[in-house]
């Protein structure tokens, strides 16, 4: 008996013709717009920043990155320029994350 050569399945064949034309792609993908956030605080954006950072119960650099539309070099100025005042306190201090939290007068308890 003559040995049985291979033969080609559907979905080889299949393969084989879509690797000769373009591959279909199944998900366009979401594209994400570029952010447009600010380089430096005016003094406009300064006086939100103190306004609404004390009523954040937990304050970071991607918090600020987020709601004020600024870039992390300014959120992370910002945020020891806040502690340096106490506005702000350090509840985590890590090397890559920093996370704090408003300072709680006797008066607002």
């Amino acid at each position: 008996m003559p040995p049985k050569t291979p033969t080609k399945s559907k979905a080889a064949t299949a393969a084989a013709a879509t690797s000769k034309k373009t591959k279909k792609k199944w998900s366009k993908g979401k594209v994400k717009d570029k952010a447009q956030h600010a380089v430096t605080l005016d003094q406009a954006a300064y006086d939100k920043l103190i306004k609404d950072v004390a009523s954040y119960k937990v304050v970071s650099v991607s918090i600020l990155v987020d709601r004020m539309k600024v870039g992390g070099s300014v959120a992370r100025a910002a945020l020891r320029d806040l502690q340096e005042k106490g506005v702000i306190k350090p509840v985590v201090s890590h090397s890559k994350q920093l996370t704090y939290t408003r300072t709680v007068s006797i008066a607002d308890e």
